[in-house]
C-alpha cells in the first residue's frame, strides 16, 4: 500500500472513487468530476490518497473550519482497515491544529461509516440534504415585491454581496466565513462567465436585501452554492424570486439539472422553500461530532 499527497492529476480518479460508492449507496449513477474535487479542495489543508498496485483504493481530506477539524474520506475496498486509518491520520491532525473539536461527514446509508464513528465516540450532530430539480419546462419568471428588482451582481460590488451573505447566514449551524481578502481572492471574477451572470441578488435602493452564489457546472450540473436573505427582508418572497432567477439562467443555457446542499434543520424554512420550487431530497449526509482530546 502506497499513502502520499493528493495532487491535481488523481482528481478524476478521486471522483471515480466516489462516483462508485454514490451508485452504491443511492442506486444511480454517481455525478462527481475531476473538477469538483478541485473546487472544494480549496477548503483542505491535507489532502491524501491511498494507492495498491497503480489502483486508487481510498482517499481523504483534512481542514480545519472554525473551531473544528474536518475529516472527508472515500474507501473503495471495504473491509479492510482504510476508514479506520483514514479517521486516525484526522484525528492525528486535529491534535496537531489545536481544535475544540472534530466533524467528519458520511452518507446517511452509509451504515459501515457510521458503526466506525460511534465506536470511537463520535455523535450525529446534523443532516444536509442534497436537494435537487430536473427542470421539463421554462422556469416562470422572477418575481419580486414592488420597489425590489431582481438583477446581477456587479463588479464593483463583491464587498457588499460579502456582507450580505454573511448576515443572512450568521445564524447557521458551524458558520465561519473567511476573511473577506480571502474570500474575494478566490471568489473573484465567479460571478459571471462567458454565457452570462451566474450570481443574482435583489435589489432594495442601495441595499442588497438577498443573494445567491451560483456555479455553473458542479457535479454535471447548475449548482446553487449560497442562497441568503437578509434578516429584515424575510418573509417576502425573495429567496423564491433568487431561485426562479436562478432556474432561469440555467435553463437559458441549457443546463437542466440543479442542485443545492442544505441543513436539514435550516430555520429559516429553506427545505420547505426549496420543495415548494419543485426541488426534492435526492441525497442526505451526516455530520458526525466529538470533542478533540
Amino acid at each position: 500500500m502506497n499513502v502520499r499527497s493528493f495532487v491535481d492529476e488523481d482528481a478524476p480518479a478521486v471522483a471515480a472513487l466516489m462516483s462508485a460508492e454514490e451508485e452504491r449507496l443511492y442506486s444511480r449513477p454517481g455525478r462527481v468530476t475531476g473538477a469538483d474535487i478541485l473546487m472544494f479542495l480549496h477548503w483542505s489543508k491535507e489532502a491524501w490518497v491511498w494507492e495498491e498496485d497503480g489502483r486508487m483504493v481510498a482517499s481523504a481530506t483534512y481542514g480545519v473550519h472554525g473551531d473544528a477539524a474536518d475529516i472527508r474520506g472515500v474507501v473503495a475496498d471495504k473491509g479492510r482497515g482504510l476508514g479506520t486509518e483514514i479517521l486516525e491520520r484526522g484525528e492525528a491532525f486535529a491534535r496537531a491544529e489545536a481544535t475544540k473539536k472534530i466533524l467528519a461527514g458520511a452518507p446517511e446509508p452509509d451504515t459501515a461509516a457510521r458503526a466506525l464513528f460511534e465506536s470511537r465516540g463520535y455523535r450525529e450532530a446534523r443532516r444536509f440534504y442534497e436537494m435537487a430539480i430536473e427542470l421539463t419546462e421554462a422556469p416562470s419568471a422572477p418575481v419580486a415585491p414592488t420597489g425590489l428588482v431582481v438583477d446581477e451582481l456587479r463588479e464593483d460590488e463583491y464587498e457588499a454581496f460579502y456582507d450580505a451573505l454573511n448576515e443572512a447566514f450568521a445564524e447557521h449551524w458551524e458558520w465561519h466565513p473567511d476573511p473577506f481578502d480571502e474570500w474575494l481572492e478566490r471568489r473573484r471574477g465567479q460571478h459571471r462567465d462567458d454565457h452570462g451572470p451566474v450570481w443574482f441578488v435583489i435589489r432594495d435602493g442601495d441595499e442588497l436585501a438577498a443573494v445567491t452564489r451560483n456555479d455553473a457546472d458542479v457535479a454535471g450540473g447548475g449548482y446553487v452554492g449560497a442562497i441568503g436573505v437578509r434578516p429584515a427582508w424575510r418573509g417576502k418572497g425573495l429567496g423564491k424570486a433568487l431561485l426562479q432567477a436562478t432556474f432561469a439562467e440555467f435553463w437559458r443555457r441549457g443546463t437542466r439539472r440543479v442542485t443545492l446542499d442544505v441543513d436539514s434543520e435550516n430555520a429559516t424554512g429553506a427545505v420547505a422553500l426549496y420543495e415548494r420550487v419543485g426541488m426534492h431530497v435526492d441525497a442526505c449526509g451526516v455530520a458526525f461530532e466529538k470533542a478533540n482530546e
